[in-house]
């Protein structure tokens, strides 16, 4: 209890605020030493680190950065968070510029001059060659701290991505982007195409000289416009001339904001690039999403990403690193978010304990007291341990195919076998981290991290009201969650001849049928044996179904109604893999030393497991039922009915 509080005096926000604003100075919460758990004692990354070619990050270098991120985002970069909600970017459409709040500017600039954004990008380009795993572990602080930091901040990987494909030219202007901090967007989507990206018309024409000149109408084009940027490269999706339709015929074309000279990165005039409007949003709102009109007043010159029409292949580089920023991002919030509600349950005195709730003189306790409450708490506590987990494990595999395209030098992986599986893995895992992540965080956030608080939860003296509203976007760009459905279940699974899927199937197995039968979780891989089986059956009867179609064109609705389904048990199956991983290292530790300085910690990821393996997981066997139960009634329903 804290100090001078009686556990029979009321409390109001204001008490709360002023105890809660004591002990903790930010609203962000990081949890490093879970993160170091899964980086270096459930997938031993510590054997990876100092090894090359990450020769120059080992162990104990790994921990500092972690350790200095961790500070950088619970302070700095954190700081603005809330004002940048309250005092959200102001447009001017007369020049095209936005202001925003100094704090966030400030914000900003502090993460810029920290540099850790070095940790993505190759040694040629001037990073420093850090395995996917760690980058992705500092990545989920900044994200948790303040996302928009770090996506206003994309230059830097799109100059990684313009350096891998890029010509020797646009290699130099990778260079520039670096060296100058410019900016970055991904532009796909148009007002009448939206998910449908190859209904795109952005038109592109090629001039005399070779460049190419792009006209039409971009939107929801994040951090287009920001007062810290003095040029932004657009790397815009367009159909050249005669090309065919679909997504096939797109070409990926980079178009500065102002021209530049090419050797020095000085700025010339502006390109016919138009920034016509900032989109105001439910959250997340320091971000500016902004409309993009392409050549309407004066040509938008570009050139064409390696000489090469490879436009949607090209693109995916970038799409793939979104789909992981944006998983990571929501299961950054939900971790925060469940530790700011583990915070205010601690201190919150409410009721009597429940054995003595018919007596009226017994004293009052801290929520944490009530079963339901500790029920709530240890199911935000199992999905955000366990989907950073899963956003981690599928970090490793990336580590194993950038190592193999550092040997080549190129994206190219050598014929390595091992890296050519990791490849297929990490494809496999992405809609998982990407949709899993989002559809539980959203979900748990709203439904659990705010509930904590009652209606307390409701008010902004709390950062939970603006994690739920910053959150929910995650669900919806870088492809729906049902987008990650269709995704997962026909290019992950189908095209892949369920390669990965088999891969995974047999290492969860493997955990199934091992470990220690006197470390008390054996009832634990029973449930997840269990839970496999759903799974598997799931896959064979949607996989059925796809093939009755070629004969049935309406069998393919069965599949349509449950990919999502699908995706987000899986997801579940394997965060209950995950935490039954940890949970046998954790136990392993216990035995050692049961009275050491971490058995607190160590107990509640046994806990978790416990918990997840016996609250979540038995219900993928309804998942089961609800699919197999399933017809075309729904498809076959009047619209007007609806």
């Amino acid at each position: 209890m804290t100090p001078g509080l009686r556990c029979d005096q009321y409390q109001s926000v204001t008490d709360l605020m002023a105890i809660h604003n004591e002990v903790h100075m930010s609203h962000y919460k990081s949890n490093v030493r879970d993160i170091e758990f899964n980086l270096f004692e459930v997938f031993g990354r510590g054997h990876v680190m100092g090894q090359a070619p990450y020769d120059d990050i080992d162990e104990e270098t790994a921990r500092d950065i972690l350790s200095q991120v961790a500070r950088l985002a619970e302070n700095e970069v954190g700081s603005s968070l809330l004002e940048s909600d309250r005092t959200p970017p102001v447009f001017d459409p007369d020049n095209g510029t936005v202001t925003m709040p100094q704090s966030f500017i400030d914000s900003y600039q502090s993460y810029v001059n920290s540099e850790w954004w070095r940790l993505e990008l190759s040694p040629s380009l001037g990073g420093t060659a850090a395995p996917p795993s760690l980058s992705w572990a500092t990545a989920e602080m900044i994200l948790g701290a303040n996302p928009a930091i770090k996506m206003f901040s994309a230059g830097y990987t799109f100059a990684e991505v313009l350096h891998r494909l890029g010509t020797d030219e646009q290699k130099h202007l990778s260079e520039l982007m670096v060296e100058r901090g410019w900016g970055a967007t991904m532009v796909l989507t148009e007002p009448d195409a939206g998910s449908d990206v190859g209904a795109g018309r952005a038109k592109a024409v090629q001039a005399e000289d070779g460049s190419w000149h792009i006209t039409g109408v971009k939107r929801f084009i994040t951090s287009g416009v920001a007062p810290f940027y003095e040029n932004v490269i657009h790397f815009v999706l367009a159909r050249p001339e005669g090309a065919g339709a679909g997504t096939k015929g797109l070409s990926l074309f980079i178009i500065p904001q102002h021209t530049y000279d090419p050797e020095t990165g000085e700025l010339g005039a502006e390109n016919g690039v138009q920034v016509s409007n900032i989109e105001h949003k439910m959250g997340l709102k320091i971000s500016t999403t902004c409309e993009l009109r392409f050549g309407e007043e004066i040509p938008a010159v570009g050139t064409l990403v390696g000489e090469v029409h490879d436009g949607i292949n090209q693109m995916f580089r970038i799409i793939e690193y979104a789909r992981m920023l944006v998983g990571t991002k929501a299961i950054a919030t939900l971790s925060t978010g469940y530790l700011n509600a583990l915070d205010y349950a601690k201190i919150r005195v409410q009721g009597a304990d429940l054995t003595e709730s018919t007596n009226k003189s017994a004293p009052r306790v801290t929520i944490t007291h009530h079963p339901d409450v500790r029920r709530s708490l240890m199911l935000q506590k199992s999905y955000a341990e366990g989907l950073r987990a899963l956003m981690l494990f599928t970090a490793t595999f990336q580590d194993t195919v950038n190592a193999a395209q550092s040997a080549t030098g190129h994206e190219d992986l050598g014929g390595d076998e091992e890296a050519e599986l990791a490849a297929r893995v990490n494809d496999f895992l992405l809609p998982l981290v990407k949709g899993c992540g989002s559809e539980r965080a959203w979900v748990l956030l709203g439904t659990e991290s705010l509930q904590t608080f009652g209606g307390s939860g409701f008010l902004q003296d709390y950062p939970i009201e603006q994690y739920v509203r910053d959150a929910k976007i995650d669900s919806l760009y870088e492809g729906t969650t049902a987008i990650q459905g269709l995704d997962f279940f026909n290019r992950k699974i189908l095209r892949d001849k369920g390669v990965a899927l088999g891969y995974l199937a047999k290492q969860i197995a493997a955990t199934c049928q091992g470990g220690d039968p006197s470390d008390g979780l054996t009832g634990e891989r029973g449930y997840l044996a269990s839970s496999l089986g759903h799974v598997q059956a799931m896959v064979e009867y949607l996989s059925a179904q796809a093939m009755a179609s070629r004969e049935n064109p309406k069998a393919i609705y069965l599949v349509g109604q449950h990919t999502t389904r699908l995706l987000l048990a899986t997801g579940d199956l394997l965060i209950g893999w995950l935490l039954l991983r940890q949970a046998e290292v954790a136990q392993v530790a216990l035995d050692a030393d049961p009275d050491g300085k971490d058995a607190n910690f160590y107990a509640g990821k046994v806990a978790a497991a416990k918990f997840f393996a016996r609250n979540v997981l038995p219900r993928l066997s309804s998942d089961r039922a609800v699919m197999m139960a399933a017809d075309n009634s729904l498809m076959e329903l009047p619209e007007a009915a609806f």
